[in-house]
This record gives C-alpha cells, sequence and structure tokens, in this order.
C-alpha cells in the first residue's frame, strides 16, 4: 500500500467520524493531539534499547541465509584489502633493496619481482572490491526490504487501529513513522550491519598483521585505543538522547505542517498566519537544537580520532626508525606498519559512528514498533443473523462516553421499526453524531445494548454490520481521482450507466458535465477545484449508487442551496422508501416527514414522536424549532 494510500485511508477515517469534529467537544473527551507527541523533550533516551533491536533481528530473520552472504562477503573483502599492505611491503622492500645495491654497485633493481608483486597485489584489491559490491548489493536488498514491510505493517495497522486512536494522535505523526522513521531505520539497517561487520574484521585483522610484523610496535600502537575508547563513550552518551529527540521533534513538526496546509484557507481567513507561523518556528527551534546537537556530537569524533591516529604515526614512524637502524625490520614493514595503524584507528572510529547510527536505528524502531503494537480492533467472525436482518434497530439503555468516567450518551433507548426514517435531533453536544459512530461500530456501547434484527452488533464482524449502512456525511470526503472514481466507490462495480443514473439521482449531472472532461474531471488532494456544494452533491451520488438497506444523513443537505436541497430531499426521500434511514439536521424543517423524531439533550432521549405531534406538546421540540425563526436577543456590546 502506498503512503498516498495510507494519507487517504487516514483522511476517510477522519471524515468518517462526521460533523461532531467542528462541534465543541465535550469536557470528558481526552483532547487531541494536533502537534505530535505530547510532552516530549530533547533529555528523552530509548526506552527500551535491547527489546527494539530484538524486535528489529526477528523481523530480518527471514533474511538468515542472505545475512550470512553478506557477513561472508563483508570478512571475504576486508581479509583482502588487509593482506594488500603485506603484499605492497614487499614490493617496497625490493624497490628499497635494489636502489641500495644499485648504488653500491652490487646489484640492480628486480623490475619483474617488483611487477608480480604487484599484480599480485592488484588482484587482492580486485577480489576485495568484488566482495564489497556484492555485500552491499545484498544489504540494500535486505535494509530496503525491511523497510517495505515495516510500511506495509503500518499501512494495515492503520486499518486496524479504533477510532480512539485518531481522536488522540496527530496524523503527521503516524505518517511520519511510515516515512521518516522507516526511512531512518533502513538507513542506518543498511549503513550499521556492514559497517560493523567489517570493522570488527578490521580490527582483528589488522591486529594480527601488526602483531606479525613487530610486536613492540604494536603495543605502542595500541596505546592510542583507550584513549579513542574513553572519548568515543563519551560523545555517544551525550549524542543518544538527542538522535531519539530529533525523531520526536520530526513527527512533531509534520504533524504541524499537515494541519497547517489542510487548513490554510482558515488560516488565512482568520489572518493567524503570524500566529500560525510563530508555533512552527518554535517546534523548528526544538528540531534544530536536537538535529544540530546530534550532528555536531558525532561529527566530533572524526577529527578527535584522527588527531589520536596521528599521534599514533608519529610513535610508530619513530620507533620503526629504530627498529630499522638496528636491522630489526625492513623499510617495507614499516611502510605497511604506518597504513595498517591508519587502518586500525579508522575502523574503531567507524565502531564509534556505527554506536550512533544504532542508537538512532533504535529510536527509530522505538517508535516503529510502539505503533504496530497499539491496541487493535478485535476481529470477529460474521454472525448468522447478519444475513437476514429485518432493517429494524433497538437501542437498549445504551451508555458510552469517550472517557468513560464522563459519558457522553447516558441513558439511551429507542426502538426503530424496519422501514422508518428517523429524525435525531438535538442542540450541538447532545450525542447525536456518537449514537451513529456507536451504531455502525466505530465504537462500542460501554453499557446496554444496540440491535438489529434482534441481534446484538457486538456479536457480528465490524465489517458485516457497515456493510449495512450508506453514509453521507456533513464533512465530505474525496480522494484524488475523477468524479466517476469517487463516486464508483460507493460500489466498485456499478457501470458507467449507473454511476451516471446515481449522480442524476443526487442532482449532480448537470454541473458534472459542465465542468472539463465531465466524469473523468480529476478532483485534486483537497477537494479544492469544486465548490462544497459539489462535493456534497457526489457524496450523495456515491451513498446512492451504494444502495444499502439502511442509510444514515448527517446534515447531508447543509452545504447546497434551497433550490438543489428540494430536488436532493426528493432524492432522498425516494431512496429512504423501503429503508431504514437515520436522518440528523439542525434545520428541522428538513425532517418533517420523518416517521419518527428523537430529540436528544445531554445524551438521552428527552421527547419522541411526529414532527406535528410534538409541535403540539410545546415541548424541547418546539423550541428548537421555534427558535430557527425567532431573531438574536442576545446584547450587542
Amino acid at each position: 500500500m502506498t503512503l498516498k494510500r495510507a494519507s487517504q485511508e487516514t483522511r476517510e477515517q477522519r471524515a468518517k467520524m462526521g460533523p461532531v469534529a467542528n462541534q465543541p467537544k465535550p469536557a470528558s473527551r481526552p483532547a487531541a493531539r494536533p502537534h505530535g507527541p505530547r510532552g516530549m523533550g530533547p533529555g528523552e533516551k530509548p526506552k527500551d534499547f535491547k527489546g527494539s533491536m530484538r524486535k528489529l533481528l526477528g523481523i530480518m530473520g527471514r533474511f538468515k541465509g542472505r545475512l550470512a552472504l553478506v557477513a561472508v562477503f563483508a570478512i571475504g573483502s576486508t581479509i583482502f584489502n588487509i593482506v594488500g599492505p603485506k603484499v605492497l611491503s614487499e614490493a617496497t622492500t625490493a624497490l628499497f633493496n635494489g636502489a641500495v645495491a644499485k648504488i653500491n654497485g652490487t646489484g640492480g633493481i628486480d623490475y619483474g619481482l617488483i611487477g608480480s608483486i604487484l599484480l599480485a597485489a592488484l588482484a587482492l584489491y580486485g577480489v576485495s572490491a568484488l566482495c564489497s559490491f556484492v555485500q552491499g548489493w545484498l544489504m540494500t536488498y535486505i535494509s530496503q526490504k525491511t523497510c517495505y514491510d515495516l510500511r506495509e505493517a503500518i499501512a494495515k495497522k492503520i486499518d486496524r487501529l479504533p477510532f480512539g486512536f485518531f481522536d488522540k494522535n496527530s496524523t503527521g505523526d503516524t505518517l511520519s513513522r511510515i516515512t521518516n522513521d522507516v526511512d531512518t531505520l533502513g538507513q542506518s539497517l543498511n549503513q550499521g550491519v556492514t559497517t560493523l561487520i567489517t570493522s570488527v574484521t578490521t580490527v582483528i585483522g589488522v591486529l594480527i598483521m601488526m602483531l606479525s610484523i613487530n610486536w613492540i610496535m604494536t603495543l605502542i600502537a595500541l596505546l592510542m585505543v583507550p584513549l579513542s575508547i574513553l572519548l568515543v563513550s563519551l560523545i555517544v552518551k551525550r549524542s543518544q538522547k538527542y538522535f531519539f529527540a530529533q525523531q520526536q521533534v520530526l513527527g512533531a513538526i509534520n504533524g504541524q505542517v499537515e494541519e497547517t496546509f489542510s487548513g490554510h484557507v482558515v488560516v488565512k481567513a482568520f489572518g493567524k498566519e503570524d500566529e500560525t507561523l510563530q508555533l512552527f518556528n518554535q517546534t523548528n527551534g526544538r528540531l534544530y537544537e536536537c538535529a544540530w546537537k546530534s550532528q555536531f556530537l558525532s561529527g566530533l569524533m572524526q577529527p578527535l580520532m584522527s588527531f589520536i591516529g596521528n599521534l599514533g604515526y608519529v610513535a610508530v614512524a619513530v620507533s620503526g626508525a629504530a627498529f630499522a637502524a638496528l636491522g630489526a625490520i625492513t623499510v617495507g614493514d614499516i611502510q605497511a606498519f604506518i597504513q595498517y595503524v591508519k587502518n586500525f584507528t579508522q575502523p574503531i572510529t567507524q565502531l564509534a559512528q556505527v554506536a550512533n547510527v544504532l542508537q538512532s536505528m533504535a529510536a527509530a524502531g522505538e517508535r516503529i514498533f510502539l505503533f504496530l503494537e497499539e491496541p487493535e480492533i478485535a476481529p470477529q467472525e460474521g454472525c448468522a443473523c447478519t444475513e437476514s436482518l429485518d432493517g429494524g434497530v433497538h437501542f437498549d439503555h445504551v451508555r458510552f462516553g469517550y472517557d468513560p468516567e464522563h459519558p457522553v450518551i447516558k441513558d439511551f433507548s429507542a426502538t426503530v421499526q424496519p422501514g422508518q426514517t428517523v429524525a435525531i435531533v438535538g442542540p450541538t453536544g447532545a450525542g447525536k453524531t456518537t449514537m451513529v459512530k456507536l451504531l455502525m461500530r466505530f465504537y462500542d456501547v460501554q453499557g446496554g445494548s444496540i440491535s438489529i434484527g434482534g441481534c446484538d452488533i457486538r456479536d457480528c464482524a465490524r465489517d458485516d454490520v457497515r456493510e449495512l449502512f450508506a453514509m453521507v456525511l456533513q464533512d465530505t470526503w474525496l480522494f484524488s481521482g475523477s468524479i466517476r472514481e469517487n463516486i464508483r466507490y460507493g460500489r466498485l462495480d456499478a457501470t458507467d450507466e449507473e454511476v451516471v443514473a446515481a449522480a442524476k439521482g443526487a442532482c449532480a449531472h448537470h454541473f458534472i458535465e459542465t465542468l472539463p472532461g465531465g466524469y473523468d474531471f480529476a478532483i485534486n488532494e483537497d477537494a479544492t477545484n469544486i465548490s462544497q456544494g459539489q462535493r456534497q452533491l457526489i457524496t450523495i451520488a456515491r451513498a446512492l449508487l451504494a444502495d444499502r438497506r439502511m442509510l444514515i444523513l448527517d446534515e447531508a443537505t447543509s452545504s447546497v442551496d434551497t433550490h438543489t436541497e428540494e430536488k436532493v430531499q426528493q432524492a432522498m426521500d425516494n431512496l429512504m422508501a423501503g429503508r431504514t434511514s437515520f436522518v440528523i439536521a439542525h434545520r428541522l424543517s428538513t425532517i418533517k416527514n420523518a416517521d419518527l423524531i428523537l430529540v436528544m439533550n445531554h445524551g438521552d432521549v428527552v421527547e419522541k414522536g411526529t414532527h406535528e405531534s410534538l409541535l403540539a406538546e410545546g415541548g424541547f421540540y418546539a423550541d428548537l424549532y421555534n427558535s430557527q425563526f425567532a431573531e438574536c436577543i442576545d446584547p450587542v456590546d
């Protein structure tokens, strides 16, 4: 599944939540986190480094064979590379001895011997390069296949997460895990594993070669190692926390950017560019602080290790000259030993850098695995009664709260007969849309039950329950694609003729024909190249095409003009005939013909009846209805 598709599914899940996002949230509902992880600071460290690495190794377990080949070729490449200086030392010694002999008049330079030695060295380095190429190709495959699998796992995880997760976590932070964190893990994996193998092999191999040349010079060179380890450990300890904080803040800044661009019209309309930019600059400043500290500290290792390495060269050069004067070592061996000293300090530097790479990989992996371990919606098997549901719905003392301690729906009871049109009305925050979410099992009730056709919906698979409904929401959702594809989303096997018929039933055919390309007109990512009313008509056509047994209309005509509303209402009346329909409306004039009106307030049904009977009672519904035609009497300062 592509990132774009994952982003579309996330937007779909948001859209399914309906207009409750535009209503004041109940005090009991946990506040959303629009700007990434809460309480995040630059001092945080990976909480479970070993656990994250163990999980990553578990994922890579199926690449055991390829990883073994990577180790073999990496070790082979390193060994051939290590032997090279020793072979070249023979050429240096032969050249030096030949030059001395020529000066003394006792001989000359044996160019044939030197040539054969150089060819042998060239072959060694050629084989080393070939092994390095093969292990690089294998490791790239392993790392990128691991990234592919993780992205796929995250995308599938999004489909299995409860809606409450998206209420509490920003979309930008979720997308950051599937992009930045996975990319960081892949790059670190590719770089870290190979470097770790080659560095360890180089240290061991070079140490053996140095000992074979002169053990005293080897001990002198090894005196630099404790100092190197001390400096490396200090730097790694300081930089570790900043690498993790960098990944965290990167997720936060992605959340801000995603929100700002998706709501840029509102930002501009209210003139909040400066405030938005200020908030972005604050998060960007935190990212800058974490990034430069982590990069600066990790960058210190190279110059420090180079300085220590130069000290080693000086010590080796002085001691080597003394041994050469005593005839205990050849000139070629001194040249090879100096090169080995360089090759010895370099892998130690690389091992220090690998430590930072592993910390960065652990930080990214921890965020990925924490996401993958989020509680999921439990899978369920379909129940037998879903195959013969008659459309009757019974709400039995339903209780629900986004925070269980503060219920939004306290004691909701109602019975809806098959084929009835039921209107749910009430003031903002009364729990109307929440009831629809419970009906479609976006959330499960915390008390009481909801039954369809005598079957408790909690005993049925969520997909089976949702297959019963077609939805039209106030908050429209259209994906990037043609109008034809967006309408056909209601029923993917529909013909072009059925798509056009649905558009005509929703009064959308005329405006679609006026667009360039007609039904093939491409809607952009945010659907901003058509009006809000046109977007609503397309979603209505989608619901008409779906042709489900039950309908949910949540302010379905709120974004269309009065003339179009009359046509759409007639189309909806025809569609709702013989189907159980739930209509949420604030404009009470649109639900006069409903078979049953449920009046909600503070999560309970306070009145029920028809439009005429409720008006005759002169109660809460009558007050709501009459208030739509009353003038505002609030004082104006």
